[in-house]
Parts: C-alpha cells; structure tokens; sequence
C-alpha cells in the first residue's frame, strides 16, 4: 500500500469555521475560468496564490465536469499531461491537495505524486476501480452527488441520501475509514437550479450520516436563477451560498475566490461566537 500525504478531516473542527477549497482548473473549458490558468506557468502561479490568501485545501482538476452541457471529455492520459507539468508544483505550494477527478488511474498517479485527497464527483460510482485506489492509498475521498440528468420531479433530498447510502457501502467493501470520507451534496450537478436551493436550504438533514459535508456553490447557475449574472459577476451569490451552508453545517467550502469566502467565513464565526443564547 501507498499512503498520499497526510490530511485529516478529523482537523477541520479545530478551524472555527469552514475549511476552504480553492478551485484550480487546468482545463480549456471549465464553466467560469475555462483557460485562464491552464498553462503550467499560470496554474502554478494560481496555487500559490490561493495559498498566500489562506487556502486550506487546493482542489485540481484537468477535466471540466461543468454540469450544463459542453464540457468535452478527456481520456486519462490526456488528463495525466495536463497535471503532470503542474501537480509536482501545486503539492509544494503547501496546502493538502486534491485530486478532482472521476478517474481512478488518474486518482493512482495523483495521489502517488502527493495528493492526499480524491474529490470524485461520481462517488465512487462510475469508475469501478476508483474505491479501490483510494482504500490502497489511505486517502481521504469526497463522495459528490451526482446524477446524468436533472428531474425536477423528484425529492432530490432522498435522491441525495439514497445516492450516499449506495456510495457509503461503496466503500465500506473496499475499506475506506469513515473516518476518511466527506460528503458533497452536488449543487448544480443533475439537479435544477430550485433544487440547488433546496438542497443547500436543506443540508442540515444530511448531518444524519455524521461525516463532514462538502459545499461547492461558488459561480454556480442557480445564483443566476435567483439574480442573473454571468459566471465571474457571481461573487455576491457565492458567498451567501457558503455563508447559508456554513450555518447548515458544511465543514468545507470549495471556492474560485479564496480570500473573499475566507474573510466573509471568519467575519461569520466572529459574530456567531458573540451570539447570545435564545
């Protein structure tokens, strides 16, 4: 077995606030910031300027997911070339770093390089071998809510529960510690923009499954339902977002605006520390 570096979710409550996730995209095509930083050079300088404003967690990725259409595929070794020039780098800006990906062998030569997180926005049910490597590599994996298409008729908060409980067991016959898991609800991810809302109005509910939860609305379009803007204009949005899912019990934050969403989260648990009882 190979261990990844070291990341403890069991650290997070020491924080007072929500930890933060900033977004790196090595892509041509993600939704809000698709080629900006997808030379080496740039991604690189990225990193290390998300760490410098106080990033808890750098998240990766060389694939846009983007949930609304047009995102085109790449094959694992295509995603590989693209980290490769950029991953050794992002690992020595500091903070733990994860791997955003649905692909286990990519997931493999991550966490080899010393990533020490996978954020796998299939749960762990699309590549069967993706518990696998994550169970080998004691490493810490995000399990994201997913679905191929929106149905706005159903509950998506059972839809959500039911998806977890699957990805849960999952990783219980590979052998992934709970103690190695957080949740992610999926905002925007096969869901309508109102059951975006729903979902993050509603997150407390997923505290039944005691793991810590993952919140990653920033720039999403269900801020453009509300209060229309293109992606980069959603800074406002994003933030209430995260600030309502703090209040809801979101342990981490994935965010493309890293001293922003800090400030407005330690802002937040300063007041709420002077609260008074009701």
């Amino acid at each position: 077995m190979t261990a990844a570096s070291s990341f403890a979710l069991s650290g997070l409550a020491a924080l007072g606030r929500p930890a933060v996730m900033g977004v790196l995209n090595v892509t041509p095509d993600s939704f809000s910031d698709g080629g900006r930083f997808f030379s080496p050079e740039a991604a690189v300088a990225r990193a290390a300027s998300m760490a410098a404003e106080g990033a808890d967690i750098l998240d990766i990725g060389a694939e846009s997911t983007r949930p609304y259409g047009g995102a085109k595929p790449v094959s694992e070794e295509n995603e590989i070339a693209r980290l490769a020039p950029v991953l050794p780098d992002v690992v020595k800006a500091g903070p733990p770093v994860s791997i955003d990906t649905m692909k286990a062998a990519v997931a493999r030569w991550a966490l080899a390089q010393g990533a020490a997180i996978v954020n796998d926005v299939w749960g762990l049910q699309r590549d069967p071998d993706m518990a696998r490597v994550v169970a080998d590599h004691a490493a810490t994996i995000v399990i994201m809510h997913n679905r191929d298409r929106a149905d706005p008729a159903i509950d998506i908060m059972a839809d959500i529960a039911a998806f977890f409980s699957r990805s849960l067991d999952i990783a219980a016959a590979a052998g992934i510690a709970l103690s190695r898991i957080a949740l992610d609800p999926g905002i925007g991810f096969g869901k309508t923009p109102a059951q975006s809302l729903t979902a993050l109005a509603r997150l407390g509910e997923l505290k039944r499954f005691a793991l810590p939860l993952l919140v990653g609305a920033s720039r999403k379009r269900f801020i453009d339902s509300v209060t229309p803007a293109p992606p980069e204009r959603r800074l406002g949005g994003s933030i209430a977002a995260h600030l309502a899912a703090a209040r809801r019990g979101a342990a981490i934050v994935r965010v493309h605006d890293v001293a922003e969403t800090l400030q407005a989260l330690k802002v937040a648990a300063a007041i709420a520390r002077l609260e008074c009882p009701t």
